[in-house]
């Protein structure tokens, strides 16, 4: 058993990207698993069936599959920047149902059958809820990022990669700054590191230190 957590992850993956944006802020000492989703570690699969990441195994063997309750745990071992001082859970929830399943049929509308131009515009209209806070204040959280924004962006992200010439004309200033104030922070940078996909006899890597 690791003497530190042991964090299964997705480079791509919005949800493992959150868990490791609150791993990172928390300053939480863990070693870090790329894994590929064609061939998912045995390893990881014994600490949790469903198969998706991320996937957490603190020493003890508890395992955390939610990344939500990764960041949340991560946090509440240090916030040194304060990522839970009001966070507002309304806007996570509307970015995990309502923003997700349009991303979703948007982005893979072959795979749904959907009509992508229907899922694009229903998701704008949530990008214009939270221009409106962006507007007025530098984060969704107010006047520091915390984890309502690492919580989102990663989703919001997405997005607006998927047609990155299109989402930089749309009339959202204060969402687009707050995106790209993001995409080039050193925070997202640590994050974002490429690894090598995990085999069982490689020596740990360490997400606060790797390079």
């Amino acid at each position: 058993m690791s003497s530190s957590p042991v964090l299964y992850t997705f480079r791509r993956c919005p949800y493992a990207m959150r868990a490791r944006l609150a791993l990172v802020a928390s300053q939480t000492e863990c070693e870090v698993r790329e894994i590929r989703l064609a061939a998912k570690p045995d390893a990881m699969l014994a600490a949790s069936p469903k198969g998706k990441v991320p996937v957490l195994v603190q020493p003890d063997g508890t395992v955390l599959e939610e990344s939500l309750d990764i960041m949340r745990w991560a946090l509440f071992q240090a916030d040194p920047a304060h990522w839970l001082d009001g966070v507002k859970p309304a806007l996570i929830e509307q970015n995990d149902t309502t923003f997700k399943y349009h991303l979703d049929r948007y982005k893979y509308a072959s795979r749904y059958g959907t009509d992508a131009s229907h899922h694009q515009e229903e998701a704008v209209h949530i990008l214009q809820s939270l221009e409106t806070l962006l507007s007025q204040e530098a984060f969704l959280q107010g006047g520091h990022f915390g984890l309502t924004d690492a919580a989102i962006a990663p989703f919001v992200r997405q997005f607006a990669a998927t047609d990155a010439a299109w989402f930089q004309e749309l009339p959202l200033p204060g969402v687009q700054r707050w995106l790209n104030s993001f995409l080039g922070s050193p925070l997202f940078e640590q994050v974002m590191i490429r690894y090598a996909p995990w085999q069982p006899e490689d020596p740990p890597t360490r997400l606060l230190n790797a390079a």
